[in-house]
C-alpha cells in the first residue's frame, strides 16, 4: 500500500492535483467547531444527534458531538451542523 501511495502522491504532484482527489478520498472542511464539510462522500452510514457516519471509501469518518445534524447533502457534499467534539478514522 505504502508504494501505491507514494506513486499517487507523484502523480499528483505531475498534473499539480490535491492528492485527496487522485485517490478518491473524502475532504473534510472544519469551520469553528459548528460546521464540517465533506466533499467525495460515500453517504451517511449512522445518524443522530450525538454521533454521525460518514462513508469515505477507504474510510469510515465518524463525527462526534453535540445536537449534531445533516445541513444539506448532495451526492458529492455534506455538510453537517452542531457542535463538534472529536473525529475518528476507521479505516477498512
Amino acid at each position: 500500500m505504502r508504494d501505491k501511495r507514494g506513486v499517487l502522491e507523484r502523480f499528483s504532484r505531475v498534473l499539480d492535483l490535491p492528492a485527496d482527489i487522485v485517490a478518491d478520498l473524502p475532504r473534510i472542511s472544519i469551520i469553528g467547531g459548528g460546521e464540517i464539510l465533506i466533499e467525495n462522500h460515500r453517504g451517511i452510514l449512522l445518524y443522530n444527534d450525538t454521533d454521525i457516519h460518514v462513508g469515505g471509501g477507504k474510510v469510515v469518518i465518524k463525527l462526534h458531538g453535540h445536537r449534531m445534524c445533516v445541513g444539506a447533502m448532495n451526492s458529492n457534499e455534506l455538510s453537517i451542523k452542531g457542535k463538534l467534539l472529536g473525529i475518528d478514522f476507521v479505516y477498512i
